[in-house]
């Protein structure tokens, strides 16, 4: 009978690493109409916490800390205590990406609510034009931020489900713009064989076009001169209109279960299925081993992994092996750790992870957590 139970436990450990792969695949066969680079507020995928990115896009069938707030609402519906979160993400082209996030437990643990925002940019690159190919002087930035309220209840034992209303703002040298969506998520939590099992489906991003405005659209508009006419006219005023681009709507599947449990540690395999409107569908699957009480303490530590395929990502590139094409094969791996303090009334956490680009190199992620 025990061999029974863990051949079950393994099979659905291979259904979560390779099922979603095979999924994926069948997706992909065909052409279609898939809109590659048709969305803006990308930044809005670049996650929020250093967990969550080293264990990729599956992360949100177990996100159950602040992080939460981003990867799924429903998961601090699970939370029993406040807690605040801080990230910042060194990412591609000295560019750099910062979230933040708090929640509250209330109705004695049934319902949360929590407040977060995200914001990514860079700031003093020079202008170019063709008159001035050494630069005009002066010089632009790029600050994209979005702010999100997020409310979840447990509608069970074993059922949670959470909605966050939030606002996009852009600002793109001397353009503007703004947006609003909205992220759904659920969370199904039982026990198979005697260890925890989640499964979730989330959709982010939801909303309105991201449209532009500012005074990089404003122009003067030559006024034709009338015959006779001894003093050009004024140029008369206008302003450029710009394209409406849709927000980078995904949704997800994902899976996540305790392979190995005891006491005070647990090996968790997660699976990840996800479709985004700019893109064909992706899979991602990953593992946690976490350890908590060392020697009795109060402190733990875990270790991550994981490997997220997005078709859009992976270039064609020469058939002969290059150096690029051995930097395209580790595009979508992402690796970390971390170490926690848990006490009666308190609780620290410090996390890092590593996430390959591919041609565009490695990039950091760094997440500080507090529980009260």
């Amino acid at each position: 009978m025990m061999s029974q139970f863990n051949a079950r436990r393994y099979a659905l450990a291979a259904a979560l690493l390779i099922g979603a792969p095979a999924t994926a695949a069948a997706q992909t066969e065909g052409n279609d109409n898939v809109g590659y680079g048709t969305t803006s507020g990308e930044f809005l995928l670049l996650g929020a916490s250093a967990r969550g990115t080293a264990l990729g896009n599956a992360f949100s069938a177990m996100a159950n800390d602040v992080s939460a707030l981003y990867y799924n609402p429903a998961g601090i519906a699970m939370m029993t205590r406040p807690g605040a979160a801080f990230s910042t993400y060194t990412y591609v082209a000295d560019t750099r990406y910062n979230w933040g996030g708090i929640t509250f437990p209330f109705n004695a643990g049934t319902s949360a609510i929590g407040l977060h925002l995200g914001t990514f940019g860079f700031g003093d690159q020079r202008v170019y034009t063709v008159e001035q190919p050494e630069g005009t002087g002066a010089v632009y930035g790029v600050n994209e931020t979005y702010v999100g309220l997020t409310a979840a209840q447990n509608f069970s034992d074993r059922f949670s489900a959470g909605l966050t209303a939030k606002g996009i703002f852009d600002q793109l040298g001397d353009a503007t713009g703004s947006a609003f969506a909205v992220d759904f998520g659920t969370n199904f939590h039982a026990t198979l064989n005697n260890h925890p099992i989640r499964f979730s489906f989330t959709l982010q991003n939801l909303g309105t076009n991201l449209s532009y405005g500012g005074t990089a659209l404003e122009a003067q508009v030559p006024r034709e001169q009338e015959e006779g006419e001894e003093v050009p006219s004024l140029p008369i005023p206008a302003e450029l209109q710009s394209k409406a681009f849709a927000l980078p709507t995904v949704f997800r599947v994902a899976l996540a279960y305790d392979l190995l449990g005891g006491e005070n540690s647990r090996l968790t395999m997660l699976g990840d299925f996800n479709q985004a409107a700019s893109n064909r569908a992706g899979f991602s699957g990953g593992a946690e081993f976490a350890a908590d009480k060392l020697g009795g303490s109060g402190f733990g530590f875990a270790v991550r992994g994981s490997y997220s395929y997005q078709p859009a990502n992976n270039l064609e590139l020469a058939s002969n092996p290059t150096a690029l094409n051995d930097e395209e094969n580790l595009h979508g791996l992402a690796v970390g750790g971390g170490l926690n303090y848990s006490a009666t009334n308190f609780s620290l956490g410090l996390d890092y992870a590593y996430k390959y680009m591919g041609v565009l190199g490695p990039t950091n992620f760094f997440s500080v957590s507090l529980g009260w």
